[in-house]
């Protein structure tokens, strides 16, 4: 082989081995390229997943937090949104403690995260109807409350006008006594004012006219108080009602009351009783239970 042959022939095997570098770099460019664009993919792929994944914790946590919010007093109701919420934290728990998730993994939770939302959006709107019922029936309760007021106050009213009623009736039908005079008497039924010379004291008044009063037999009571405040009595038996007592009574007269004016006298007989006391004496006169005058005398 000539030098010149041998020159051609290094020539070309030298311009193939130019191709195959070329060709081979061409390649291994390509190459490099391809494995840059597969990553850049895959780091874009990873912040896709993790801003879904991101989103899906923030979710969650809105949830949680729109479970505490919510207030109800119903016993059944409570513990199924206890038991609600505690899926919620779970799947919450989960998503946080994975570290590789896939694509098909953040659609199961995206899945469980529309589910959970519409659960608790079905509590919301039954919590809310529950609580505008309870607010309609606390509204009732208290409408019923004023009304019962209102007709204890009518009742109270009614009471104290019918008491009121009674008390006037009573006043009316009350005996009025005028010209109630107490006089010690002596032997011969003349005034005096000497207890040595006192047999009897005479107790003299006018019932005056009441047609409300009721008619018929009448006891009249009256009872003298010595100046030392005891009272003068024949009898601890002579007894008589008054108010929610029987107290003891002096002396005591039975009349026939037609409502008409009536002249009274009443006596008390002291010939067989002590000389009377030297003083300042009290008579009060009752009948029907009432106190119906005062008078007063004195003993020298």
């Amino acid at each position: 082989m000539s030098e010149l042959d041998f020159q051609k022939k290094q020539k070309t095997k030298d311009r193939r081995n130019n191709i195959i570098v070329i060709a081979l770099s061409v390649v291994l460019v390509a190459v490099v390229i391809l494995f840059l664009l597969q990553r850049r993919e895959h780091n874009l792929i990873l912040d896709d997943i993790k801003t879904e994944k991101d989103s899906i914790q923030f979710e969650l946590t809105e949830i949680v937090a729109s479970y505490d919010s919510l207030e109800i007093e119903n016993d059944t109701i409570t513990e199924q949104l206890l038991i609600a919420q505690t899926k919620v934290r779970d799947l919450l728990v989960e998503v946080e403690q994975t570290k590789k998730v896939s694509f098909n993994k953040i659609s199961g939770y995206q899945k469980q995260v529309t589910t959970l939302r519409g659960i608790m959006r079905d509590f919301v709107v039954q919590i809310d109807s529950l609580n505008r019922r309870n607010e309609e029936l606390m509204a009732e309760n208290l409408e019923v409350k004023e009304q019962y007021k209102k007709v204890e106050s009518q009742n109270v009213r009614l009471s104290q006008d019918k008491e009121e009623l009674q008390q006037n009736l009573q006043r009316a039908a009350m005996l009025e006594v005028r010209e109630l005079l107490a006089s010690p008497l002596n032997n011969r039924s003349k005034t005096t004012k000497y207890a040595k010379r006192t047999e009897k004291i005479r107790i003299y008044f006018v019932l005056g006219k009441n047609v409300t009063t009721k008619r018929g037999s009448k006891n009249i009571y009256a009872r003298i108080m010595r100046p030392d405040q005891l009272l003068m009595s024949k009898s601890p038996d002579n007894l008589f009602q008054f108010e929610d007592l029987k107290i003891q009574y002096s002396a005591m007269r039975n009349i026939n009351y037609e409502g008409k004016e009536l002249p009274v006298a009443i006596f008390w007989d002291n010939t067989t009783e002590p000389d009377l006391m030297v003083g300042l004496y009290t008579v009060d006169l009752f009948a029907d239970g009432n106190n119906i005058g005062t008078t007063t005398f004195e003993i020298k």
